[in-house]
C-alpha cells in the first residue's frame, strides 16, 4: 500500500536582494559619488570617488563583492588616521 499524497507545499525561495554598487565618499561626502569596479582577470578592486577623483584599489578573491572594497577603503582610512593622531 502507498502513502498518501502531502498537500503542504514547499516554502517559498528567498530571493536575495542585490548589494549596493555607490557608496559615499569618506573624503568629499557626496552620496552616490563612489563606484567600485571588480576587475576579476587580474584580481584587482577599484573604488573611485566620481567628485573628488580620489581613489583606493586592493586585491580581490572570486568571493569579493563591491561593498567589500568600500569597507577595506573605510578601513584603511580610519587606520591612516589613527596613526596620524597617534604619532602627533
Amino acid at each position: 500500500m502507498g502513502k498518501r499524497k502531502s498537500r503542504t507545499k514547499p516554502p517559498p525561495k528567498r530571493r536575495m536582494d542585490k548589494l549596493d554598487t555607490l557608496f559615499s565618499c569618506p573624503f568629499c561626502n557626496h552620496g552616490t559619488s563612489v563606484e567600485c569596479h571588480i576587475d576579476m582577470k587580474n584580481l584587482i578592486g577599484e573604488a573611485v570617488c566620481r567628485i573628488c577623483q580620489e581613489s583606493f584599489s586592493t586585491t580581490v578573491t572570486a568571493l569579493t563583492e563591491p561593498i567589500d572594497i568600500y569597507s577595506e577603503w573605510i578601513d584603511e582610512c580610519e587606520r591612516v588616521n589613527n596613526l596620524v593622531d597617534d604619532g602627533a
